[in-house]
């Protein structure tokens, strides 16, 4: 909870835009402060036009640069989260063969989706209330058993193995708190396409329903947007 008030508090790591933005709006539709971050000054714009007020604040941080991170856990340092969710995700060819990919291809996706998002709840996941929820942005794609077409390769391996690293890091960390690998479903973004079932706000409120009602429920867990169990 704040330091002021009884509201609760989310950390939206990757607030900027699409389903980040989506959350931010969703938790500040609920009543809840927004801690919401952006990789530089450019990316508050949405933000600002949500017109918050102090329920809403806006921090500047890059997932891939470890001083940031560092700087951001010193500025916060002393404020109680109900719910920190680390939204990662980029992409490169879908129809690349891995044995075709450039090198640097996979290391900018592994980086940003899998390594980065572990280090963020490496460092802030103490900020967390004990019933509290520490998640990040999988996909149905980083499902190892539900991979019968193939395609996405990079992609798909980026969010198996952050759903690998949650599970090591949940059970390195058994500590009350709720871990979630949270796919979003197939949502109309910049990476979804156009012809995408879910709109952003539909994904993003069903996150936020399942965040909420995964608080207390301890363990580590892989869910979609609709609290639904997804095969690991």
């Amino acid at each position: 909870m704040s330091e002021a008030t009884d509201r609760k508090v989310a950390l939206i790591v990757g607030a900027s835009r699409g389903l980040g933005l989506g959350l931010a709006k969703a938790f500040l539709a609920k009543g809840w402060d927004v801690i919401a971050t952006v990789r530089d000054a450019r990316g508050r714009a949405a933000l600002d036009a949500l017109a918050a007020g102090d329920r809403l604040s806006i921090v500047t941080l890059d997932i891939t640069v470890a001083e940031d991170i560092a700087r951001v856990r010193r500025d916060l340092s002393g404020r109680a989260l109900d719910v920190l969710f680390v939204n990662a995700g980029i992409a490169r060819d879908p129809a690349a063969a891995i044995e075709d990919a450039p090198v640097e291809d996979f290391v900018d996706v592994m980086l940003t989706n899998a390594l980065a998002p572990l280090r963020v709840i490496a460092a802030l996941h103490d900020l967390v209330t004990p019933v509290g929820v520490v998640a990040a942005m999988s996909s149905n794609m980083g499902s190892v058993s539900g991979n019968a077409g193939g395609a996405w390769e990079i992609y798909r391996a980026s969010k198996a193995a952050l759903n690998q690293l949650m599970k090591s890091f949940a059970a390195r960390h058994a500590d009350g708190r709720t871990y979630l690998a949270v796919s979003p479903g197939w949502v109309r973004t910049d990476m979804g396409g156009d012809t995408a079932p879910l709109d952003v706000d539909t994904s993003a409120a069903g996150i936020v329903g399942t965040l909420i009602a995964s608080a207390g429920k301890t363990g580590v867990h892989f869910v979609d947007f609709d609290n639904k169990v997804v095969p690991w």
